[in-house]
């Protein structure tokens, strides 16, 4: 049986990194290319480091 999966594409990311303007800047240029938010960002703090998340989802009919 011959596998397919590198043909597959990837319908969900989790966007991470730096609560900075790149990553706001990543997010938003995801949504650009077709893809949606899915579900609330996440943050995580340990000390005077902060991080989040945001995952997406490839819209119906995208390319991505």
């Amino acid at each position: 049986m011959k596998d397919d999966s590198s043909r597959r594409i990837i319908r969900y990311r989790l966007l991470t990194g730096p609560d900075d303007a790149n990553f706001c800047r990543r997010v938003s240029e995801a949504l650009e290319q077709g893809w949606e938010l899915y579900g609330s960002p996440s943050i995580s703090v340990s000390g005077e480091k902060v991080m989040v998340a945001q995952a997406v989802i490839l819209r119906e009919g995208a390319e991505g």
